[in-house]
């Protein structure tokens, strides 16, 4: 696949900081999260990718144009959402996301169209004419998310899109950058600290750190299988402590018993962590769960968390 972002040797250096150091990297269509700390680097390279800022070594490309020629070409084609509060208080988001469609070159009954439409798909149409300093920090996120879509970009740029909200509000933030790819397929690259909500969102991860590449991958691979089985089970009147009859007895059968640390659903005690040494160990603990007669709540084989990944990829890096 043609990357819709592509870069090579990226740097870009200020008096006391490298922000970004020889990122090389190529990002496809879909949704794409760039990860990192804060101070990683993310902005910057956001900044550079629209051409509002020059780098100090290397190239990119967006959409196949060069950043350091086609900057005013490379903003009508893609949609940029920024991290910070930018938004006029005092007119309303139909108002606003009306200029910012005009800003970006549609006539004008074509602009109140897609605005229209844009609010409507964000979730903001019942309370499109309120001026936006009444809005709380959710709407005013979903106003900064619609005037990124209104002029329909081929890909957006969604910077720290979840700050401020609670978890309802991520929630429905991360529903809504999910369908603007499969929707309407614009290709997305969403920046965030939060490495639970890429992991939940994205096909694709950008992980650096420093300005430096610690990992770019799908998110299938970051997260793909571990060997570590999960057991929860139920209590009876035998066995009033269920999980731990059930540790008992598999330690006894020679299986590796990893932590029990987990809380478990109601009545489940907590769950059980073992080390999965082939299909057998699934059937020494179903048969060892049976022998008790407990009921088995679940059994499956856990994956790896992008945090556990980033951690390990981090701690590798020379210093």
């Amino acid at each position: 696949m043609t990357p819709v972002i592509a870069t090579e040797g990226l740097s870009k250096r200020f008096p006391r900081v490298t922000a970004l150091d020889r990122l090389s990297l190529d990002i496809g269509p879909g949704v794409t999260g760039l990860v990192g700390s804060n101070g990683a680097g993310k902005s910057t390279m956001i900044k550079i990718l629209l051409g509002l800022s020059p780098a100090t070594e290397g190239r990119a490309a967006v959409l196949g144009l060069d950043v350091s020629n086609s900057g005013a070409a490379i903003r009508e084609r893609v949609g940029y959402m920024p991290e910070h509060d930018c938004l006029p208080p005092d007119v309303s988001a139909t108002e606003f996301v009306v200029h910012m469609a005009r800003m970006s070159g549609l006539p004008p009954a074509a602009a109140r169209e897609r605005t229209a439409d844009t609010l409507r798909h964000v979730g903001l149409y019942e309370e499109r004419y309120r001026p936006i300093g009444g809005y709380s920090t959710g709407m005013k996120q979903r106003v900064k998310l619609a005037q990124a879509l209104v002029h329909d970009p081929r890909l957006v740029l969604l910077d720290e899109p979840t700050n401020g909200l609670d978890p309802v509000g991520r929630d429905e933030m991360l529903g809504l950058i999910r369908r603007v790819h499969t929707d309407f397929g614009i290709s997305v690259l969403v920046t965030s600290h939060l490495l639970g909500e890429l992991e939940r969102t994205c096909d694709h991860v950008v992980v650096i750190d420093g300005g430096r590449l610690l990992r770019s991958s799908s998110t299938s691979d970051f997260t793909q299988m571990t060997t570590t089985l999960a057991i929860e089970v139920t209590d009876s009147d035998t066995h009033p402590d269920g999980t731990a009859a059930v540790r008992d007895a598999l330690a006894a059968a020679g299986v590796t018993l990893l932590s029990a640390s987990e809380p478990g659903l109601p009545g489940a005690g907590h769950i059980l962590l073992v080390e999965a040494a082939g299909e057998q160990t699934h059937d020494v603990v179903r048969d060892t769960v049976a022998g008790l007669g407990l009921g088995l709540v679940r059994m499956e084989q856990r994956r790896h968390h992008i945090a556990e990944v980033f951690r390990e990829q981090k701690e590798g890096v020379p210093a």
